[in-house]
């Protein structure tokens, strides 16, 4: 390893966008004398090809960390600040520590350290698409266990996100606690009103 590596975390979320269910957030260094062929953004990998390199990159990066920010606290501090909340958890789980963090997006949180926000990062920083299929693998777990919690809303399928299934399951089914209040389809199913899910 060269001696001017710069130990380097990539940071990526997953779920800023469901109806349901905790963000998740992951941060991974990777060892730069061990590459992992086909790590890319995780919404351009099939859920095969995911779970197969996150077991990859648990093994052989250097370090790395999932944290979450749950439901109440997307509520209470808004989608975005939930999600920079996760990531902050994430570097600060890591038994690393990195020299610099590299974001997926345009917003990076306050790590302790130099960092920055690569638009499109998932796809161009081998650690930032590392971290999103880390994050996304991580959630979509947790989601299937939330199916079986609460059945009838097709988490396993959807992931929470708002799908026509998701959305028609609210409105016969009702708010169940894993929803985010805060979200439009979800508050407005809690003050009495119909979904239009067509």
């Amino acid at each position: 390893m060269s001696e001017a590596w710069i130990v380097t975390a990539g940071v990526d979320e997953a779920g800023r966008g469901p109806l349901a269910g905790p963000v998740s957030a992951a941060a991974v260094i990777l060892d730069p004398r061990s590459p992992i062929a086909g790590i890319d953004d995780s919404k351009k990998l099939s859920p095969s090809r995911r779970a197969a390199l996150d077991g990859v990159i648990r093994e052989r990066a250097l370090a790395w960390a999932i944290a979450w920010a749950s439901v109440e606290e997307i509520d209470r501090l808004n989608i975005l600040q939930a999600s920079l909340l996760a990531m902050q958890r994430a570097v600060a789980g890591l038994p690393l520590a990195p020299q610099l963090v590299l974001v997926d997006g345009n917003r990076c949180p306050e790590f302790g350290c130099a960092a920055r926000a690569v638009i499109g990062g998932d796809g161009l920083i081998p650690a930032i698409g590392a971290a999103s299929i880390l994050a996304k693998v991580a959630r979509d777990r947790l989601l299937e266990q939330l199916d079986v919690e609460c059945p009838g809303y097709g988490f396993a399928q959807h992931k929470g996100y708002p799908t026509r299934a998701h959305l028609a399951a609210l409105q016969t089914l009702g708010v169940c606690p894993h929803h985010r209040r805060s979200f439009a389809p979800v508050r407005a199913v809690l003050n009495g009103q119909e979904l239009s899910v067509f």
